[in-house]
């Protein structure tokens, strides 16, 4: 046994020693600086080298995925989201393409793959909350049917300044879910899915804060959204911002989530391997070797504990946590369509983004608000198309 375990041994070595003569080029949109040196030190310790820029060079998934096609260079690809993996798993890009391939541990990331061409490796979600206690409502416990019955509860929500950014789109997601329709001109969404949005942003809050916990936390609303992986760390420091902070963080106090039948839009990050025709057979092996070992439990528990994010991999899971056993609504089939709604999601975005965009959703100055579209009378067919400068 301790032969093998020997020749077991001097094999890794050597295979990661080879594999460290070969630059692995990545993209990726989760690339902080901090996320960067962590993982170019690891890879290396596991005989691995690689380039990655980080968020001084570009940011954003969108600038992510765009320079992996314009540069043609690379040779893994991992963060983005649904919307974007849907668009380069099947082709949505001119020079890009995904590798057939499957790791070993593929069956431990459950819904979040796309077989034989990308794997989950962290989630996150949008989430809605809000204050049960005299800031809020005062005991009372919020069930909504869809995101969108916000705009009719009677309370004080947030809402985000700008149409652009991933967790505002996603905010965004979540509150036109009820309202999909194929047959629709106004980008697979039904008119009253808009005026719903609209009813969101002209009756909502905006104090300037990011995103919505700030503003829940010091009492100005009784509702807000936010996103998952920072929530637990803001209320253990809650107190330090609000002389009314929410309190309790894994047992909530004074502070719910919002029970929502649809569920909620979950952000899953994967990992693929890109078809790059200038490598050679053993320089593919090598790229395998680094997205199999960056994908394993071991190395995604590490990185979830040094960054607070939840893997997708069960196997590096130490405890479940309760703001992931939502149901997800962005994997769910959208009707008349054979696509999930992520995907349904990806093929109308930028059809949305223009809509917002040409009709001045999410102003910033409530007091120069633009008047709300006469609904009835609009051309769909150029507020789906970006404005003409």
């Amino acid at each position: 046994m301790k032969k093998l375990l020997c020749v077991l041994l001097l094999l890794s070595m050597a295979s990661t020693a080879f594999a460290s003569d070969y630059v692995i080029r990545i993209y990726s949109n989760s690339n902080s600086s901090e996320r960067v040196t962590w993982l170019k030190n690891e890879a290396k310790r596991a005989g691995f080298s690689i380039s990655l820029d980080d968020s001084t060079v570009y940011k954003g998934d969108t600038s992510a995925i765009q320079l992996a096609n314009e540069n043609k260079d690379g040779d893994v690809i991992f963060g983005l989201n649904e919307v974007r993996w849907s668009q380069l798993v099947n082709g949505g890009y001119e020079n890009i393409r995904v590798l057939d391939w499957t790791p070993s541990w593929a069956d431990k990331v459950g819904e979040y793959k796309y077989p034989g061409k990308a794997y989950g490796i962290v989630i996150q979600n949008i989430l809605m909350l809000y204050r049960k206690d005299d800031l809020g409502t005062k005991g009372k416990e919020l069930h909504f049917a869809h995101w969108a019955d916000l705009v009719n509860s009677g309370y004080k929500w947030y809402r985000q300044g700008r149409v652009g950014g991933t967790t505002n789109m996603n905010i965004n997601n979540a509150m036109l879910y009820a309202f999909t329709d194929p047959k629709s001109p106004a980008g697979g969404i039904s008119v009253e899915g808009w005026k719903t949005l609209w009813k969101y942003c002209a009756n909502g809050l905006y104090t300037g804060d990011a995103y919505g916990f700030d503003a829940l936390n010091r009492g100005d609303v009784q509702v807000s959204t936010f996103y998952s992986s920072s929530l637990y760390g803001n209320i253990d420091a809650a107190a330090d911002s609000s002389k009314n902070p929410l309190k309790g963080t894994i047992k909530p106090e004074n502070w719910d989530l919002v029970a929502i039948d649809d569920g909620t839009y979950y952000i899953a990050e994967y990992v693929g391997i890109l078809d790059n025709p200038n490598r050679t057979d053993i320089q593919t092996d090598i790229v395998k070797q680094f997205a199999e070992w960056f994908g394993s439990a071991e190395v995604q528990r590490a990185w979830s504990e040094e960054f607070d994010s939840y893997p997708c991999n069960v196997d590096a899971l130490t405890d479940p946590v309760p703001l992931y056993t939502l149901k997800n609504c962005a994997l769910t089939k959208v009707p008349g369509t054979d696509m999930t709604y992520a995907e349904y999601v990806g093929a109308h975005s930028s059809e949305w983004t223009n809509i917002m965009t040409n009709l001045g959703f999410y102003w910033a100055d409530n007091a120069n608000a633009p008047a709300e579209p006469d609904w009835e009378n609009l051309d769909w067919t150029t507020l789906t198309q970006k404005a003409t400068k």
